[in-house]
């Protein structure tokens, strides 16, 4: 019988949608009615979604994002101060082809983290390399990468990420190693690359977290001039769910 030889040849060739499929036409009846055109074109399109399905697996693994979010999730009520259509567009990732960034900011609870982390989710989706951080542990990182030796490499790591987000950004005052180090980071990525921020600290409060005014002037030049801003508002939403939990209970 010929069929076993094939589906070897597809598993070595690392086709497991398109040999799934062939089995399941040979058992199922209702593809007996179509053509060899129409038959074939279903086997390739099921291999099709099966790659595209492992390849956004992948980014959003080594994405490592805090939340498992997307924006059909987010409240894009009038009280969170968040234009829908900025949101929208920001999805397609334009901004990342420009090698743009983003800063998103408001209260502690209003959303941020998640709506980065459904930005990021749909940056993938868009096919982009993309890495979520959280900034204090993200220093703790670049120090042990110090103190190891490894700091050139992880420089080089994080230069083949199409988006870099880093939440709790300035979240506490930095040491100058600290922001040297941000420095060099954000001049590797700078017109090369995108990174987004989210924070609870204004961008004018950012100045008096930075020991040394001449690299808190190059920090927020390479972040905040070619920006597109996100300013939420509103309650915080784990105290408005914790709320109706309570009155429902």
């Amino acid at each position: 019988m010929l069929l076993q030889p094939l589906m070897d040849k597809l598993t070595q060739l690392h086709l497991p949608a398109f040999r799934k499929g062939i089995e399941e036409q040979i058992t199922n009846p209702k593809y007996s009615d179509l053509s060899f055109d129409e038959r074939l074109s279903i086997l390739v399109d099921l291999e099709l979604l099966q790659r595209d399905s492992s390849r956004l697996n992948r980014y959003l693994k080594k994405a490592r994002f805090h939340l498992d979010a997307a924006l059909e999730d987010f409240d894009f009520s009038p009280v969170r101060g968040v234009d829908k259509h900025q949101v929208l567009e920001l999805s397609h990732g334009g901004w990342i082809t420009n090698k743009l960034n983003v800063i998103i900011s408001g209260p502690t609870g209003a959303g941020k983290t998640f709506l980065s982390c459904a930005l990021g989710h749909a940056s993938c989706r868009n096919d982009f390399f993309v890495r979520y951080f959280r900034t204090p542990r993200f220093l703790q990182d670049l120090r042990l990468a110090h103190a190891d030796g490894s700091y050139p490499k992880l420089l080089a790591a994080l230069a083949r990420f199409d988006l870099i987000i880093f939440d709790d950004w300035m979240r506490d005052t930095l040491s100058l190693a600290q922001s040297q180090d941000l420095l060099d980071i954000l001049d590797d990525r700078y017109g090369r690359s995108s990174t987004m921020v989210v924070t609870q600290i204004p961008i004018d409060a950012w100045h008096e977290r930075i020991p040394d005014p001449t690299l808190a002037d190059a920090i927020l030049d390479r972040l905040v001039n070619n920006a597109y801003r996100l300013q939420l508002t509103g309650e915080s939403q784990r105290r408005l769910r914790s709320s109706t939990s309570m009155s429902a209970t």
